[in-house]
């Protein structure tokens, strides 16, 4: 299976939270994994976050950030093409949802993929109303 996940659900790999098996157990079934451009500074931004408020010690960010960037190695990173500028701008016309959300569901499309997983309600909705399948692990 063609698997998309958006940074919003990726981030449950790395950092304990419902849904973290739900999660896992995806990936491993996945013959492929797509990732956008942007879900890596997502996650690292979201983990200093973490790390300013205490959450996570500097160790952790660590150890959590070289097994992202592992991962990351063995996906299909999809780009900001043209198509993608485009799928975006369409989404954003037709859907409550944020640019960067966009971006993940048009590379989604893009890349044809079978699965989009989100962890984000109004991502989900604007995917589905793209036409992807999706499944959402809040």
């Amino acid at each position: 299976m063609r698997l998309l996940v958006d940074s919003s659900a990726l981030a449950k790999r790395y950092v304990f939270e419902n849904e973290s098996e739900t999660i896992d157990s995806l990936l491993g079934r996945a013959s492929e994994l797509g990732l956008c451009i942007i879900l890596v500074p997502e996650i690292v931004s979201g983990l200093n976050r973490r790390v300013r408020e205490g959450v996570l010690t500097a160790h952790e960010y660590r150890k959590i950030k070289r097994q992202l960037l592992n991962d990351v190695r063995d996906a299909t990173v999809l780009q900001l093409t043209p198509a993608v500028i485009a799928h975006s701008v369409k989404l954003l016309e037709g859907n409550v949802l944020r640019a960067m959300d966009a971006l993940h569901v048009a590379c989604a499309l893009e890349w044809q993929a079978e699965l989009f997983v989100t962890a984000d309600r109004r991502q989900l909705t604007a995917a589905g109303n793209a036409g992807l399948q999706t499944k959402y692990v809040g």
